[in-house]
């Protein structure tokens, strides 16, 4: 599944891999790497695969799942697709709560007591999953966990969402990219050490 994922992924350009023209995400880091699964919304065949795949984790690792919450605003369409396959309410979890009518930072039915799980599109530190989780909590669901669709495979997400008392699952990660990406072609084996040390430097917090 990781690998098939990441082919998917990189077949669409939803994941792009430059190691010798690297990217600059927001907080100013310079990556070979760039995730946009939004794209993913625009590729029936994918994002069905996708649907499927995290609706088979949270049937595999939360069963007891009885609403499947999206975080706002790349989680909603793959927790409405979920939801569908699984025959289950779905909500969404907004970034922080509306500052005019009612004031809503979850958008859906809440009904306290109901365990819930959280699909989000992508996980790199964690602190926006972890975020909604928690916003879940407080509005008195039971969180079983989190899946979504690619994990960077950082400590600071492990220790960050662990530490709040959560688990999670996805779909596939930064080693199954780089591994398909070589077998495709994609990137040279050449370029393995420096997608490692830049790896290694990411998880270390020292870029």
């Amino acid at each position: 599944m990781k690998q098939h994922i990441a082919r998917q992924l990189l077949n669409i350009g939803a994941v792009e891999l430059r190691p010798q023209d690297p990217f600059t995400w927001a907080s100013g880091i310079k990556s070979p790497i760039y995730c946009d699964n939004r794209l993913t919304m625009s590729y029936p065949a994918v994002r069905k695969e996708i649907a499927k795949g995290l609706a088979g984790l949270i049937q595999e690792s939360y069963p007891d799942c009885e609403v499947v919450a999206g975080t706002a605003t790349a989680g909603i369409p793959h927790a409405a697709w979920v939801s569908d396959l699984l025959d289950l309410p779905m909500v969404y979890v907004r970034s922080k709560a509306k500052e005019h009518g009612q004031g809503n930072m979850i958008e859906g039915k809440v009904e306290p007591g109901k365990k819930v799980v959280v699909v989000e599109d992508l996980i790199s530190k964690g602190g926006s999953v972890l975020q909604a989780a928690e916003g879940l909590k407080a509005a008195g669901f039971d969180v079983l966990g989190i899946v979504a669709i690619f994990t960077y495979d950082l400590p600071q997400s492990i220790q960050s969402i662990t530490g709040a008392g959560f688990t999670f699952h996805t779909l596939t990660n930064f080693p199954a990219l780089v591994e398909e990406a070589v077998e495709m072609n994609a990137i040279s084996e050449e370029d393995l050490p420096m997608l490692a040390d830049w790896h290694e430097s990411l998880k270390a917090g020292t870029l």
